[in-house]
């Protein structure tokens, strides 16, 4: 009888031995998945804290290009006016003067 008592205690002894061995480790998991979070969300942070920044300064340079772009549109339309004008004038020059020249 005390033999058997013996052998049950053995086992359930190494019944809960294993039972701890499997809590350690995935104790072990579990503290390195945390440990991985833990970079990932430090990773992010460092990104995050910089994004708004970042942004201000993007809006500023597409604002910026925006206002440039108007300004070059501004100056193309000119142009076009200034040889628009250039051309009726060649046009009225090659008019008045070419009839004088058919004259004499």
């Amino acid at each position: 009888m005390v033999k058997l008592v013996i052998v049950i205690n053995i086992l359930i002894s190494l019944i809960l031995l294993y039972g701890a061995w499997r809590l350690w480790r995935v104790r072990k998991v579990l503290a390195n998945a945390a440990n991985a979070l833990l970079v990932a969300e430090r990773s992010t942070s460092v990104v995050l804290t910089n994004a708004p920044d970042f942004m201000c300064v993007r809006q500023r340079n597409i604002s910026n290009l925006r206002l440039r772009n108007q300004v070059l549109k501004l100056q193309i339309q000119q142009m076009q006016q200034i040889l628009s004008l250039l051309f009726f004038v060649s046009q009225l020059w090659q008019r008045y003067f070419g009839r004088l020249k058919r004259l004499y």
